[in-house]
């Protein structure tokens, strides 16, 4: 056993553990901690009766209902992500000595493998795909270790510890909700952009700022720092880094410093004295210029450690995540495009961006307390039809007016089902009907995924 799982088995054994939040992050850590010793408890909110049974028959407490922050005993508490660190028993937990950590932030500071680590506003989950793809087509050719992809993209990675070696790759996405308390060292760190999101969660811009500069904290000389030329935020990081920054952009070349950039239609790499052509743009299958953006961070972020052959070769292949741009159907002549993952106006921005044509959008969802008035000139320009719901409908609706946006263009439907409904209605042969939210999904969906698979299946039923 690898020396710092073993001293972290060591350290948990006999320790009272609670884990605060019952969702996939904590729940996967159950069975690892039993093993090792810990006295295990678990909190929620939410009660969940089959739940509870199945870690009762584990021989874990239960604390479900809205007291289950009531009376925290237990030496160390795991934080599920959604849940602020100073709410007001975890903070007295940890005055009294309590160690509060995550899930995410064990695997990182036990983890024998090499780790690369992805976070942004925008981006993040493709990138991340498309690191740990280059590194398991490259580790495939040399028969060399396993790549561990995981984190916020879906799958915990703290169960897979125990087998994971040196030779091997952890390739893990990282929210600001993951970051807001992390100490842990990233080998490999990308930050794709950052504009304001998840204002419903943090106090303000500059702690969410913070929480994502968590990535590169902890980062020596030896490691790598990739970040963003076009986006001011991220560009600051550089001069905050130890680690050695490589640059990324699409719209001007960098050749003063550790570069990946577009030069016309070729993606070129500048290692600080000689340029090495990547791919073309041509190469990417995936549509938008926001795709070649998260090629390059990517690419940035393994170079050296896969050859440029696999990094074409997977730009020629790969086909896209579920609910980025992805086409469902083409029905009765109008293709229908999946992008529920577009959270903010930033994301919706680069999606409409992707198309060289006026597109039918649905817009609208829960309110994350961003701004949504950049919405306005960039629906004008790429929609010829908007289908608003959720509880932003209204909001961007109006905004929209406001903008002098034609009125016999834009419609405001409480319900999903009449949204879908009114862009399959005002849409003809030739059309292109796109799911664009630029809002997040929680006041109608238990998540962005849910939503587009709901929007799935809809379209399959036309």
């Amino acid at each position: 056993m690898n020396k710092k799982i073993k001293d972290f088995s060591d350290y948990i054994n006999g320790k009272k553990v609670a884990l605060i939040g019952a969702g996939v992050s904590n729940m996967a850590a159950v069975d690892l901690l039993i093993s090792m010793g810990a006295h295990l408890s678990v909190r929620d909110k939410q009660k969940d009766e089959e739940k509870a049974q199945a870690l009762l028959n584990k021989g874990v407490r239960v604390f479900f209902g809205d007291d289950y922050l009531d009376g925290i005993y237990e030496d160390v508490l795991f934080r599920s992500p959604g849940i602020r660190p100073d709410v007001p028993e975890l903070a007295a937990a940890s005055h009294r000595g309590a160690l509060l950590t995550s899930e995410m932030e064990v695997f990182l500071s036990i983890c024998p493998a090499k780790v690369y680590a992805v976070t942004g506003s925008d981006g993040k989950t493709t990138t991340t795909t498309l690191v740990s793809k280059m590194l398991e087509a490259e580790y495939k050719k040399r028969g060399k270790g396993k790549v561990y992809l995981g984190g916020n993209i879906g799958t915990p990675l703290l169960p897979y510890v125990t087998e994971m070696t040196e030779e091997d790759a952890a390739v893990v996405e990282l929210s600001s909700f993951q970051l807001f308390t992390m100490g842990a060292h990233i080998d490999s760190a990308v930050v794709t952009n950052i504009t304001p999101n998840h204002l419903n969660w943090h106090v303000d811009m500059d702690e969410y700022i913070e929480a994502k500069a968590k990535i590169f904290e902890k980062q020596t000389d030896k490691d790598r720092l990739v970040l963003n030329a076009e986006n001011d935020i991220t560009l600051s990081f550089a001069s905050r880094t130890k680690g050695k920054v490589t640059l990324f952009s699409s719209k001007k070349a960098i050749t003063h410093t550790r570069g990946i950039y577009l030069d016309g239609d070729d993606i070129v790499y500048f290692d600080g004295k000689e340029k090495t052509p990547v791919m073309t743009r041509s190469d990417i299958k995936i549509p938008g210029i926001h795709n070649v953006e998260n090629y390059m961070a990517a690419c940035a972020c393994v170079w050296g450690e896969v050859s440029v052959e696999t990094m074409k070769e997977l730009a020629q292949t790969f086909g896209g995540v579920a609910h980025r741009i992805e086409l469902v159907a083409e029905k009765n002549g109008v293709k229908y495009y999946n992008s529920s993952i577009d959270t903010s106006p930033t994301r919706t921005a680069a999606a409409l961006c992707a198309f060289s044509e006026k597109l039918i959008v649905i817009v609208g969802g829960y309110d994350k307390h961003i701004p949504l008035e950049p919405l306005a000139p960039l629906l004008s320009q790429h929609a010829k039809f908007i289908s608003a719901t959720g509880a932003t409908g209204e909001k961007i609706m109006n905004i929209m007016l406001d903008a002098g946006y034609p009125c016999d263009k834009i419609v405001y439907t409480k319900d999903f089902d009449g949204a879908f409904a009114a862009a399959v209605s005002a849409a003809k042969g030739g059309d292109t009907v796109i799911l664009s939210p630029a809002c997040a999904s929680f006041d109608a969906f238990k998540n962005f995924e849910k939503r587009g698979e709901y929007f799935k299946e809809l379209v399959n039923a036309l």
